[in-house]
Parts: C-alpha cells; sequence; structure tokens
C-alpha cells in the first residue's frame, strides 16, 4: 500500500514560495509583491545574461526568498530604530556602501525613536545606540544569512541555492557580509540582487531612475556585467512592469518543470514558514508549532474527521505568518498598547489572509487560518464574525491559540499556569464567546497541559548548556544569562562556544532558528 505522505498535495513549490514571498515584503516594509515584481526581473536579466536553466532556477526562487532570513532580530532592530520597517523600507533605497549616509539614516530613526524623551536622554539612546552598530556586521547580518540558508535547507532546495540564500548582504566589490568578492559570489544571488534594486528605482522615478541607479553602483554593490546587460536590455526587461498581473506572471515563467509538494514536504515546508514568522519576537518562539498540536489533538478529541484535523494542523502553523508585519516594537512592548496601536495589531490575521489567498490549493487554509482570534458573540477580529459562521475547526483553532497564548510569556505579563489558563477559558465559555465542547476537549486532550517528562538530549547539549542556549533564544545578552544563572560572564562566553560547535551555528540567530527546530523551548 503506498505511503499516504508521498501523495500530491496539489500545492506547486512556486505558489507557496510567492505567498512566502509576500509575507517577506511585509516583514521588509515593502508593498506587496515587490519580491515577485524583482522575480520577473531577475529571470528576464537572468535569460538576457546567457543563464542555464539550473541557474535560472535558482535565480527565480533567490529573488522570490531573498529576506527568508531577515525576519530574526527584529526586535534589537526595533530597540535601536523604533519601527524597524519603516527603517527597512527608507534603507532599502541607500547604497549600502555609502557609510556616510547608512550612518546618517540610522542617527536620525534613533532619534526619532527617543522623541518623548529628554534631549539628555535621547543623546544617551543614540550614543548606546552607536556602540551597538559594529554588531550589525559582526551579528546582526551573518545571523540572517545563517537563519536563510536554514531555512532555505528545510524547504528542500539544493546546495547551490542554499548557497545563495546565505549571501543576501554580500556586494560586487567585497564590502558587504559574507566578505565575498565578484565571481566569488553565487550568479543567482547577483542577478537577483540587481533586480531588486531595479524594481525600488523604478517604482521611485520609472526606468531612467532604475538605470541610473545600476550605472551608479556598477562595480560597488553589483556587477559590471550585468549591469551592462540591464542597461542594454531595459526595456523589455522593465516592459508592462506597472501593468501585468504579476501573481499569473511570475507562476508561468518559473524556470524548468514544475515542481509539485508531496503531503510530507508540505507539512515540511508550513513548519518551516511556521519558524519563520514565530522567530519575528523572542516572545513567539515555537508558538505556532504549539498551536498546531494542541489544536490537532483537539480536533482529534472532539471527534473531527481526519480530513478536519489535518487542515486544522496546517492552519495553525500557518495562521500567524501574518505577525511579521507587524513593527517588533509593538509585539515587545511590555506597556499598554494604544488605540492607534492596538489598531495595527488587529491587521495580523488580515495580513495572514492576504498572503495566502492566491494560491487556490491553499483556499481551505486560508479561510481557516485567518480565523483563530474570532469568538463566539462577534468580539473578536478581523473579521468580527458570530457563532452562526465560525465551523468547529475555526473554534478549535481559536481556543488553541488563546489557551497557548495564555501559556507562554508576553512582554507585558508571565505565562499563564495551565490551572489558570483552563479557568480563562471556562470564563470565556460563560462570557459566550469560547465553545463550551470545544474547551472540554481541549483541556482532556492537553492534561491542563502538564509539562512533558522527555529527557533526551539534542546534538549532545547538557542540561546547563539547554538553559543558556533558552536564555539566548529569548534575547538575553551574556551578562543577562550569567546574572540569571548565577555563573561567571566567562563560563556563559565558554558554553556559548561550545553550543555552538555542538549545533553547527555561528549566530545568535542561527541558534534561535534551532532551538525552534528542536523545540527546545521551556
Amino acid at each position: 500500500m503506498p505511503d499516504p505522505s508521498t501523495k500530491s498535495s496539489g500545492v506547486r513549490l512556486a505558489e507557496l514560495m510567492a505567498a512566502l514571498s509576500t509575507a517577506t515584503d511585509l516583514g521588509m516594509g515593502q508593498p506587496m509583491e515587490y519580491a515577485m515584481t524583482s522575480c520577473i526581473v531577475a529571470v528576464r536579466l537572468g535569460e538576457a545574461a546567457g543563464l542555464t536553466e539550473d541557474e535560472l532556477r535558482d535565480v527565480y526562487y533567490e529573488a522570490l526568498l531573498r529576506y527568508i532570513g531577515c525576519n530574526a532580530d527584529t526586535y534589537w532592530m526595533a530597540s535601536l530604530f523604533g519601527d524597524e520597517l519603516a527603517f527597512r523600507r527608507d534603507f532599502a533605497s541607500v547604497d549600502g556602501g555609502d557609510s556616510l549616509r547608512v550612518m546618517s539614516m540610522a542617527l536620525r530613526y534613533m532619534r526619532d525613536a527617543n522623541a518623548g524623551n529628554s534631549l539628555l536622554q535621547t543623546l544617551q539612546a543614540m550614543v548606546n545606540g552607536l556602540a551597538q552598530m559594529p554588531q550589525v556586521t559582526s551579528s546582526f547580518f551573518p545571523g540572517h544569512c545563517e537563519v536563510a540558508a536554514r531555512l532555505a535547507t528545510r524547504l528542500g532546495f539544493p546546495a547551490t541555492f542554499v548557497r545563495a540564500a546565505g549571501q543576501l548582504y554580500a556586494r560586487w566589490d567585497g564590502k558587504g557580509t559574507p566578505a565575498l568578492k565578484g565571481e566569488e559570489i553565487a550568479p543567482a544571488f547577483l542577478v537577483a540582487a540587481l533586480a531588486q534594486d531595479v524594481v525600488i528605482f523604478f517604482r521611485i522615478g520609472g526606468a531612467d531612475a532604475a538605470v541610473n541607479m545600476a550605472r551608479e553602483r556598477s562595480g560597488g554593490a553589483h556587477a559590471p556585467k550585468l549591469v551592462e546587460v540591464l542597461c542594454r536590455h531595459a526595456p523589455q526587461i522593465l516592459n508592462g512592469l506597472a501593468e501585468e498581473p504579476v501573481w499569473a506572471t511570475v507562476l508561468a515563467m518559473e524556470p524548468g518543470q514544475q515542481r509539485v509538494l508531496t503531503q510530507n514536504e508540505f507539512d515540511n515546508a508550513c513548519l518551516a514558514i511556521a519558524d519563520f514568522g514565530d522567530i519575528k519576537s523572542p516572545y513567539f518562539l515555537n508558538h505556532s508549532p504549539r498551536v498546531a498540536e494542541v489544536a490537532s489533538a483537539t480536533a482529534a478529541r472532539c471527534a473531527l474527521p481526519a480530513s478536519d484535523v489535518a487542515l486544522i494542523r496546517r492552519a495553525a502553523l500557518l495562521h500567524d505568518i501574518g505577525k511579521v508585519g507587524i513593527s517588533a516594537g509593538l509585539w515587545g512592548k511590555s506597556g499598554a498598547l494604544t488605540d492607534r496601536e492596538w489598531e495595527k495589531v488587529r491587521l495580523h490575521p488580515y495580513y495572514t489572509e492576504r498572503i495566502l489567498a492566491r494560491p487556490a490549493a491553499l483556499a481551505p487554509i486560508c479561510a481557516l487560518a485567518a480565523l483563530h482570534h474570532e469568538r463566539l458573540d462577534g468580539s473578536g477580529y478581523h473579521r468580527n464574525l458570530n457563532a452562526a459562521m465560525l465551523s468547529p475547526s475555526a473554534r478549535v483553532l481559536a481556543t488553541a491559540n488563546h489557551f497557548c497564548a495564555l501559556t507562554e510569556d508576553r512582554p507585558h505579563r508571565p505565562a499563564c499556569t495551565p490551572e489558570m489558563a483552563a479557568d480563562e477559558l471556562k470564563r470565556q465559555v460563560k462570557a459566550g464567546r469560547m465553545d463550551g465542547e470545544i474547551v472540554n476537549g481541549l483541556l482532556a486532550a492537553t492534561g491542563q497541559g502538564k509539562p512533558s517528562t522527555r529527557k533526551e538530549t539534542v546534538a549532545g547539549l547538557s542540561e546547563r548548556e539547554v538553559e543558556v542556549l533558552r536564555l539566548l533564544a529569548r534575547g538575553q545578552t551574556m551578562k543577562q544569562v550569567a546574572e540569571q544563572l548565577i555563573i561567571s560572564y566567562k563560563t556563559v562566553d565558554r558554553h556559548v562556544q561550545n553550543i555552538y560547535t555542538k549545533i553547527g551555528v555561528s549566530t545568535r540567530a542561527g541558534a534561535t532558528l534551532f532551538v525552534m527546530e528542536h523545540q527546545l523551548l521551556d
């Protein structure tokens, strides 16, 4: 009998990655379809440059997924610059080699992020921010590269693409990260990087602005030969970008044979995408996989059909992908949100819906995932649906999401105990906001959320090393780790070096993703 996991999921890899690219657009402060438009330009540029079909395939996916690693460390960016999405949007048009302009923009954002403070406090914050800037080249950029390469590997891409994915801040002149130069850089990255800058300047000032930018950055950020090809074929490469149906065009121009994911490959991809979304904030690490586990167990306990259980699990993995479109500063705020901030937060289910909306094969997942904050009395968001419009699957997902959120730390409160969370769910039932049968099913399925007794080790890590790793993943500095574990800074540093060696990473962001992949959080 054939293995069901090897059957076709009906989801094309290109469809899923194009959908994921809209999430990276939001996470970079760019308009949706930025990456897809860049993909069109990149493939046309690669064809004009004479790349092979295999190289064009890497170009295609690199243009879509260049920024899959850039959701890591956003809480650090927000702590320095305030709204990191606005910072990234503005930074996208700046030549990273222009250090004076980069520093000027960074100082301006640091100043604006402290606008409500006194002049002395603002100056102190700017001085502290400048002191942290070396981390950009030593940890921040390499961390994004490492996370991108790990996610690309988990998504099943070949080694050539993984290599390109790990070079996302490289420059032709060797002044980027990693410090590769010229032909040492993967062709797919060189083409995609130029294409993305072209799209930004095309939107600012049309074809002339795009071509002028490419000429100015030739030999610096970009390969001179590719710039020559772009300038020579600009009318064809940039043709119709403002009018054509981007989604359909991108799917139609996928190089080589179309790849349809098996059921198992689709599940693995959903898990990788869940980690991409959850790494946005230290408070969200492993939230989506937890919701998936609780929701699917609850659905099975409530005797929902097996097909519904599978759908609920996938929707739970993808339900919070829209969080990438909200500044990490809001997700990490310890005080009460203002009305304006709350309206921004309420948008994340809508963003989830928009990210998953267009692949027809994802329609059932999309419809369910966007309902994870709805309530039976219509008090939820973003659609304010009532009981008559919420299916058992939607009720399970919303209940599981709420239970998991209650039992996780948030910046404004510590995690509730499972018993406290159970009491809160019961209050929600009495108030008419949640389904009593679903809540009973969840509590039965989770056993009141009793902790696991699992004792096995991962990658040979000791218990102390796991403790250190958890704290690092939660955003603690090594000094804070030392204080919390009552050990010396030197001991923490030795643990960190040993941990990185054992798990095969070199940055905090890579270590954080490892923690999520192996579910090592408390």
